[in-house]
């Protein structure tokens, strides 16, 4: 098929690419001319484990081509993705202005049926908007389709070639034909692709994401709770996670979710459920739950010294989960502010993300070359981020290196009682504090 991906964002190129990958013709466009330019000559613009793969290959065939120019991809394609940006508005709800502001522009350039389709996470009701947007400029037939992603950073390869389920939100027999047809070779194992309304599949997206939310805050409750009742986080969640209606996902304590979707998500179906006159008071409850945890592991901190002026704290991971460069909401930037606040010094270390604090923080911060270079003659470690490589550390290189031997750890990485053989004070989330 002839496909189109309006955006070049996180969802967009990973959406082109893996649809090129099957043996579909794709044309990206952007209104980002260096990007563009970027991208076509080979290099990617984010970070994401196997993507670059499938982008070279694609790339060296044709079949996966980009562009600045929205008419010349609209003429060669049948089918139009829009891979916009939806920010949150300073209420919560999520900035429609680039999808609708690109669906006035389609309307001018149909010259026949397209099916255009919001791969963006947006409200319930946007498929209407961008239906009539399109139609105050248009004369000729097409169709809306809710197409919403379910993509993880860092699994997000697996997660759209081998996907749990589609789901396609469409009233129109012809466009499910079409978007079917589509996705016929990722769900060949025989994954489902539900088809139902359009307002149906755009909830489904806020649902899962803002359901996922509450998981990971109610379990950083039971953690925070666990402390005061000298219970272990671990064994509850192993006890609780064997029910099979609950699950062992998302039962991780922590220091709170980030990234682009959870925050996001969640603050727009509280401000759209309001516009419905409904007020979500667990979701409400999951966002300050989690603004709460993210400051969990400063209080413990604070609590060890007592003054923070003048320590040296190292800081491992930056990006708000592993296998991304993704800081957005990320908990280690709260720590950062607080810590500069404080008037500490930070040293910091993360495999994929410090290129985007640096950008913030510049010289405020000092960014090592590895996780042991961060630690060189630091007061504690402070871990926010659980990449593989910080799981089995040298902890003799650990202790050389760091003046005190104190790990405050907001992941959960190891138990209390190797800490307690490696001989460190170590503080963690839902378990017994350590003091040596």
């Amino acid at each position: 098929m002839n496909i189109s991906i309006i955006g070049t964002g996180y969802v967009g190129l990973v959406t082109g690419t893996c649809f090129a990958e099957t043996g579909n013709q794709v044309v990206c466009v952007d209104i980002d001319k260096a990007k563009v330019e970027s991208l076509q000559g080979g290099k990617m613009t984010i970070y994401e484990p196997d993507l670059d793969t499938l982008f070279e290959r694609n790339l060296k065939a044709k079949r996966l081509t980009f562009t600045t120019h929205l008419r010349e991809a609209v003429e060669k394609t049948d089918i139009i993705f829009l891979a916009l940006p939806t920010p949150p508005n300073e209420d919560g709800s999520a900035d429609l202005s680039y999808v609708l502001n690109v669906a006035t522009e389609l309307g001018k350039l149909l010259t026949s049926y397209k099916v255009i389709v919001d791969k963006s996470t947006v409200p319930v009701g946007t498929a209407e908007k961008v239906r009539a947007a399109i139609a105050a400029n248009c004369k000729v037939e097409f169709d809306v389709v809710s197409n919403p992603e379910f993509l993880r950073e860092g699994f997000a390869v697996d997660d759209f070639m081998k996907p749990d389920r589609v789901v396609i939100g469409t009233s129109s027999a012809k466009a499910k034909k079409i978007m079917e047809d589509l996705y016929k070779p990722f769900v060949r194992q025989g994954n489902p692709v539900y088809i139902m309304d359009e307002r149906s599949a755009e909830l489904t997206k806020y649902a899962a994401n803002s359901f996922l939310a509450t998981k990971i805050s109610f379990m950083n409750e039971i953690a925070n709770i666990c402390e005061k009742m000298g219970a272990d986080v671990d064994m509850v969640r192993i006890g609780i996670g064997a029910d099979q209606r609950i699950g062992k996902r998302f039962l991780f304590p922590g220091i709170g979710y980030g990234g682009s979707c959870f925050p996001k998500d969640v603050k727009a179906l509280v401000q759209s459920s309001g516009e419905y006159n409904y007020d979500f008071n667990i979701l409400k409850s999951v966002m300050q739950v989690n603004e709460s945890q993210k400051s969990v592991i400063l209080a413990k901190l604070k609590k060890h010294f007592g003054k923070l002026e003048g320590l040296k704290i190292a800081l491992w991971g930056l990006a708000f989960k592993p296998d991304t460069d993704d800081i957005r909401e990320a908990p280690a930037l709260v720590i950062i502010e607080e810590l500069l606040k404080q008037k500490a010094e930070i040293s910091a270390y993360d495999p994929a993300a410090m290129e985007n604090v640096q950008r913030i923080y510049g010289s405020k911060v000092y960014f090592a070359s590895d996780e042991y270079q961060a630690l060189q003659d630091a007061d504690a470690l402070i871990i926010a981020t659980e990449w593989s490589e910080f799981r089995t550390p040298d902890f003799a290189q650990i202790k050389k290196r760091m003046s005190k031997p104190v790990i405050f750890d907001g992941r959960n990485l190891y138990s209390i009682e190797q800490m307690q053989q490696e001989g460190f004070s170590y503080y963690s989330i839902g378990r017994k504090d350590l003091i040596q």
